[in-house]
């Protein structure tokens, strides 16, 4: 056992809009922008790292005034009394919000710029060079041209907040980082098999393709399943698995045009792309030391291959 650990939640579901809370926020980076970061630092050959930020909703200050009952236990008799909320706590609406106003302050205080592209994106220029920071909650990615940047944002970071270093980035949100000397491999491995063996098909053999050749499904083609719970969880691991798996889009998006009304004919359909999944299940994306930083775009539209409309 690392350490005895316990929270303290609010019951945020007793709140009231206007009354004791007024907006909901939640400080999450754009998968796009991390995929660009990852390719940057990747074809620049910087420097990866991860830290961690414990208890990061403690951390911050609130606007509005909050009482809550005082937990079983605290007070030797029982009483009337309510406590007076001077931090935030887990489990109140605003806590998110809160959490990220009091990081972005520190930040930009420490000459950070937020990205106007992507709010959870922070960079700072230097004469030694560039450090950017990536924000997922309570999870920071930190990228920079020259290590001791990374160790100076490390410290400032460990004097204003309780953190973790978790050195070199090699997992995060699911996606599995393998950095080397030629670059940067991206994939989910772990979270495809996941996939794979909450639908059961682990046993079955893998598919060479993601779906059947010239399929065209349709609307309110064949009967609607009983629960549309696990078609619609599936669908959404599939989407996301899109995130190093572009090979699976164009199936993954036309699985998801029936997620109000899925049949069993839908069903199949997904059934199959996770079986394709499983046989590919090793494939993710590669980014290569000394790739060209130009983007490069690819549009197409195909207005009468849609059956409905």
């Amino acid at each position: 056992m690392d350490r005895h650990k316990a929270h303290l939640v609010a019951l945020g579901n007793h709140q009231q809009y206007g009354v004791n809370y007024e907006e909901t926020f939640a400080p999450i980076a754009k998968m796009t922008t991390i995929r660009t970061i990852l390719a940057i630092t990747a074809s620049q050959h910087w420097c990866l790292h991860q830290v961690d930020v414990k208890n990061d909703f403690l951390h911050d200050d609130l606007n509005e005034d909050i009482y809550i009952r005082p937990p079983f236990g605290l007070f030797s008799t029982p009483t009337s009394a309510v406590c007076k909320l001077r931090r935030s706590l887990y489990g109140l609406k605003q806590a998110p919000q809160a959490w990220y106003e009091k990081f972005a302050s520190t930040f930009l205080d420490f000459d950070f710029l937020k990205s106007k592209y992507d709010a959870f994106l922070f960079l700072r220029t230097t004469v030694n060079g560039v450090v950017f920071l990536l924000v997922y909650v309570d999870d920071i990615v930190i990228t920079s041209t020259d290590l001791t940047l990374i160790d100076k944002l490390k410290q400032h970071l460990q004097n204003s907040f309780h953190m973790k270093d978790l050195g070199n980035l090699t997992y995060f949100l699911g996606l599995e980082i393998h950095a080397g000397s030629n670059g940067i491999f991206l994939s989910q491995h772990k979270y495809a098999m996941g996939l794979v063996v909450a639908a059961g098909l682990q046993d079955l053999p893998p598919l060479d393709t993601p779906m059947k050749i010239n399929i065209k499904l349709r609307k309110d083609e064949g009967d609607l399943l009983p629960d549309p719970t696990t078609y619609r969880t599936f669908v959404g691991s599939l989407i996301y698995l899109t995130n190093t798996r572009p090979d699976i889009s164009y199936a993954a998006q036309q699985v998801s045009q029936f997620m109000a009304s899925p049949r069993h004919l839908y069903m199949a359909a997904v059934r199959r792309i996770i079986r394709y999944v499983h046989g590919t299940i090793r494939r993710g994306l590669c980014y290569l030391v000394g790739t060209s930083l130009d983007l490069i775009a690819y549009s197409n539209a195909d207005y009468a291959g849609c059956s409905d409309t």
